[in-house]
């Protein structure tokens, strides 16, 4: 793409920025991705992440943006050089929940017997799901809005009346950063933290209900292992934590004792985008066509194609 005013500006170079990016991009936009902070200094590095299990109904909204989504990872995960693969996994949970009746494409889908349920856990199932390697699949959606003919600006835009002066479209995909930005007083950090660490051989993910400020799960990306996670509201922090890293290791240890052992690589932080619910509307900036697509919470990945592809439906309806 030249120097000349391009179609589209999308704010943001996470995970939801460069997919919609992507989609603007491969429509045939010529588009530019503004952002304060290169893809691999975004939350989306620090994730873990994988892809469903899908559990709402296709015909009910969120249900079809998670079942979207969920088939463009199953399609990327055939890929290769894309960070996504199939992982099979445990789904495990306290003996007073509930499994859930039914999920989305239930083939080798079954309930786990008692043996192999961890010590603790009264009930789960067990799944195959896209997982995604976030370094590199955030180096695969940098390649491709690059082919696509799109380009990464780094730069720091203060209100949208900013962007709204560089294109006729724009794409408001700034996460945490819309709380300034927009501004939105209601989004807010929820703070992340992972441990990864060389993989002792593990080839199943783990995962259980991430239901109050901490839990155990993994998930394995060849090599390395995410070991996770906690959700703290309100937190800014972005320093590794030794005792919460301490803590994820001791709850996966409990689950699959080969971690004991295992090399630290890194620690990974990231401050997700709460808010009470994700913004994706049209809101107009004079006579720019301003769409928000921010918010997500610790379901960016999950939802990131689906909100992308509608984010541009309304950008260039």
């Amino acid at each position: 793409m030249s120097d000349s005013r391009p179609d589209a500006v999308v704010v943001g170079a996470g995970v939801v920025g460069l997919t919609t990016g992507i989609c603007l991009a491969e429509a045939g936009l010529a588009t530019r991705v503004v952002a304060a902070a290169a893809p691999r200094e975004t939350t989306s590095y620090a994730a873990g992440a994988m892809c469903g299990p899908v559990f709402v109904p296709a015909d009910d909204h969120s249900g079809a943006r998670e079942h979207a989504s969920y088939d463009e990872f199953v399609a990327l995960a055939a890929t290769p050089g894309t960070g996504v693969h199939l992982c099979p996994g445990r789904f495990v949970a306290p003996a007073d929940m509930p499994q859930p009746p039914e999920v989305y494409r239930p083939a080798g889908v079954r309930s786990l017997a008692a043996d192999e349920l961890p010590r603790g856990y009264g009930s789960g199932f067990f799944a195959t799901l896209p997982c995604v390697d976030m370094p590199a699949y955030l180096d695969y959606l940098t390649a491709r809005l690059a082919a696509a003919g799109g380009r990464i600006e780094m730069r720091r835009l203060g209100t949208l009346s900013d962007a709204a002066r560089e294109a006729p479209l724009v794409a408001n995909c700034a996460g945490l950063g819309a709380r300034e930005l927009v501004p939105d007083p209601t989004v807010h950090p929820v703070r992340g933290q992972h441990v990864v660490v060389e993989n002792p051989g593990v080839d199943t993910l783990f995962m259980e209900p991430p239901l109050g400020a901490e839990w155990a799960g993994y998930i394995p990306h060849g090599d390395v292992v995410v070991l996770g996670g906690i959700a703290v509201e309100d937190d800014w922090n972005l320093e590794p934590d030794p005792a919460v890293a301490d803590g994820i290791l001791r709850r996966c240890i409990a689950v699959e004792p080969r971690f004991r052992d295992a090399r630290i690589i890194e620690h990974r932080v990231g401050l997700r985008p709460g808010r009470p619910a994700i913004r994706l509307e049209r809101d107009d900036v004079g006579a720019t066509r301003v769409v928000h697509n921010y918010g997500h919470g610790g379901v960016g990945v999950m939802l990131s194609w689906a909100c992308a592809r509608e984010a541009v439906g309304l950008l260039t309806i």
